[in-house]
């Protein structure tokens, strides 16, 4: 289960990741091994693949829940052979790694990453990293009230509008003759 700071950090590189997948298509140029090494110390400032440690857990026990389900006389068989494979699997966790590194890599140039990396590490950054999804579910809490109220004082206007066109294009009462 991901805690807020993880959700941030995640919103934080899906919103990197989305940018730099737009920027790249321009960009075809290999990284330096110098920008994927500053890369990393980016990923690693941001804690950016941090939300991805659980991707392999859930995949095995979504393939152990599977696999008992069909072979419930199997469960402790099914078990120890998914674990021993994931750990295996689990080795090729550092290729995500250079992927993310690569992606920043295509995109910042060496001096643009020690920024980033810079700012991310000192103490601002890390504030601003643990900080930010409470800013972010507060600004969203801040946005749901003004919009409440924006669509409420919307609906009366209109309404207040429609009333005062609709009497206005209303023929006159007839004066009775009695």
């Amino acid at each position: 289960m991901m805690k807020f700071a993880g959700l941030g950090r995640a919103a934080i590189v899906t919103l990197i990741f989305s940018g730099v997948a737009f920027g790249s298509v321009a960009r075809a140029e290999d990284p330096s091994e110098a920008q994927v090494k500053e890369a990393y110390t980016v990923l690693d400032a941001l804690g950016a693949t941090t939300p991805f440690d659980n991707i392999l857990p859930q995949i095995a026990s979504s393939l152990k829940a599977q696999l008992i389900q069909a072979s419930p006389n199997l469960e402790k068989e099914i078990n120890d052979i998914v674990d021993e494979q994931a750990l295996v699997i689990a080795k090729r966790r550092g290729d995500l790694e250079h992927e993310a590194a690569v992606v920043y890599a295509k995109e910042f140039t060496l001096d643009e990453l020690k920024q980033i990396a810079s700012f991310y590490s000192s103490d601002l950054g890390k504030k601003f990293l643990k900080y930010n999804p409470i800013a972010a579910r507060e600004l969203n809490k801040a946005a749901q009230i003004w919009a409440s109220g924006v669509s409420r004082d919307l609906s009366v206007a209109v309404a207040k509008e429609m009333d005062s066109k609709i009497k206005a294009q209303q023929p006159a009462p007839a004066a009775s003759d009695a």
